[in-house]
C-alpha cells in the first residue's frame, strides 16, 4: 500500500478526500508490447490525469492492490473498509474508492452494510481503460471526488457515482458490458447527480443498515442458485457437506420453484438459512399471492426466508455478512426479512440498538419513530 498527498492549500476548511485505488479497468494499461491490459496504475497516477481535483479538495492518494475486481474476496473488502476508516480517523472528510466495474454492485453493497460513518464512501470506476479514446475514468474520478467533498453527501453512507449520477448500492446494478452509462438502479433510479460541479442529492435512503463484522472474521460460503426451466437442483443436497453455511434461491418470477425440488429446499431450510428472492432482479419477492407447491407461500411456510426487494447477489452478500457477524439460523430468520426491505431493522447485532448510545444517535428519524411506537 502506497500513500501520498496533493493539494495547494493548508486551509483546514478545505475538504480532505482520500482516493483509494484498488485496480480495475480504470487503472488498467498494457505492458511490454502486449495488446491486452491489466490493473497497474496507482492512486497517484490516476489522480494525475484529473488536474481539476485540486480545485475541489486536498487529495490523499492511497493504493490497495491492484486487484482485478473478479478476484476480490470478503477479506479484501474488510481490508478496504479498515483502510477507509483509518483515513477518516486521520482527518479525511470524504473517501473515494476506485475499482473494477465487474463486481462494483456487490462490493459497494458490502461496504454500505459495513460503513458506520457520516463521512461518505464513494465508489466509482471506468468502462474504458486509459489507453482508449474517450476513457471515462478521469471524469468519474472527478465526479466521485466532488460528491465525497460535498456536505450534501454526508450521512448517505456508501454511494456509487458513475457518469455524474449517484446510485444507492442496495439497488445499483451493471446493465451493459461496455456502455459508459452501464449502471442503473432498478427500483429507485439515481438518487442524485452532479451538474457543473454542483452535487444534487434528490433522495436519501430511509434506513442505513449496519452489520458488525470484525476485521479478523473468517469468511463463510453462501451459495446462490438461480432456478430455471426444467431445474432439478441435483447439486443442492450436497451443499452442507461441501461446507456451505447458507443458500439463496433466485426463483422464477416473484419467487417460485418447480415442485420437484421443494422437498430438497425444505430439508436444507431446517439446517441452514435459505433465502428466497425473485429472479427478476427488480420488484419485490412475493409472500402471499400464490399457493401451489413451489409457490412463494408454500416455500415460506416450509422455513425459507423472504428476501424482500433484494436480488440474488445482494441477498447472498447480506446473508454472508450476517453469518460472519455471528447470526445463527434463528437470527437469520428474524433479521433478513427486516433488512431485506426499506425501513426495516437498522443494525445487527440488534442488542447494540438497545444498549449502544452511539447506535441510537446514528439512527435515522424513521427508525427512532419506530422505536417509540
Amino acid at each position: 500500500m502506497r500513500n501520498s498527498s496533493s493539494g495547494g492549500s493548508n486551509d483546514r476548511e478545505r475538504p480532505r478526500v482520500s482516493v483509494v485505488s484498488t485496480g480495475g479497468t480504470i487503472a488498467s494499461t498494457a505492458y511490454g508490447g502486449s495488446s491486452g491490459v491489466a490493473p497497474r496504475l496507482s492512486a497517484e497516477e490516476l489522480c494525475r490525469t484529473v488536474p481539476q481535483l485540486s480545485d475541489v479538495a486536498d487529495i490523499r492518494h492511497v493504493s490497495f492492490g491492484p486487484v482485478p475486481s473478479p478476484d476480490f474476496t470478503m477479506a479484501d473488502l474488510l481490508s478496504v473498509r479498515d483502510l477507509a476508516l483509518s483515513e477518516v480517523r486521520s482527518g479525511a472528510t470524504g473517501i473515494v474508492v476506485t475499482q473494477g466495474t465487474s463486481t462494483l454492485e456487490e462490493s459497494s453493497f458490502v461496504w454500505d452494510l459495513l460503513w458506520d460513518e457520516d463521512v461518505p464512501l464513494v465508489v466509482t470506476g471506468g468502462m474504458r481503460n486509459p489507453q482508449l479514446p474517450g476513457a471515462d475514468g478521469p471524469a468519474n474520478i472527478l465526479g466521485a471526488v466532488q460528491v465525497a467533498a460535498s456536505p450534501a453527501a454526508r450521512g448517505l453512507g456508501t454511494v456509487v457515482v458513475f457518469d455524474n449520477e449517484l446510485f444507492p448500492p442496495r439497488y445499483v446494478h451493471k446493465t451493459h458490458s461496455s456502455s459508459v452509462s452501464t449502471f442503473a438502479a432498478r427500483n429507485t433510479g439515481p438518487i442524485g447527480w452532479v451538474t457543473e460541479g454542483r452535487v444534487r442529492v434528490a433522495a436519501r435512503p430511509t434506513t442505513r443498515y449496519r452489520i458488525e463484522v470484525p476485521s479478523s472474521t473468517q469468511p463463510v460460503e453462501v451459495a446462490l442458485h438461480a432456478v430455471c426451466l426444467g431445474d432439478t437442483a441435483q447439486l443442492l443436497p450436497e451443499l452442507v457437506s461441501a461446507g456451505y453455511r447458507g443458500l439463496v434461491i433466485a426463483g422464477v418470477g416473484p419467487g417460485h420453484v418447480p415442485g420437484r425440488i421443494v422437498d430438497t429446499l425444505t430439508a436444507l431450510a431446517g439446517v441452514v438459512p435459505v433465502v428466497l428472492v425473485a429472479g427478476t432482479g427488480g420488484g419485490e419477492t412475493f409472500t402471499s399471492t400464490y399457493e401451489f407447491r413451489g409457490s412463494e407461500t408454500d416455500l415460506l411456510s416450509r422455513g425459507l426466508i423472504g428476501g424482500g426487494d433484494l436480488d440474488g447477489k445482494k441477498a447472498r452478500l447480506l446473508l454472508t455478512l450476517l453469518l460472519m457477524g455471528g447470526a445463527d439460523l434463528g437470527a437469520c430468520r428474524s433479521t433478513v426479512p427486516r433488512m431485506a426491505l426499506p425501513g426495516g431493522s437498522c443494525r445487527f447485532p440488534s442488542a447494540q440498538v438497545e444498549g449502544d448510545p452511539r447506535a441510537r444517535a446514528s439512527a435515522r428519524p424513521s427508525d427512532e419513530a419506530r422505536e417509540q411506537q
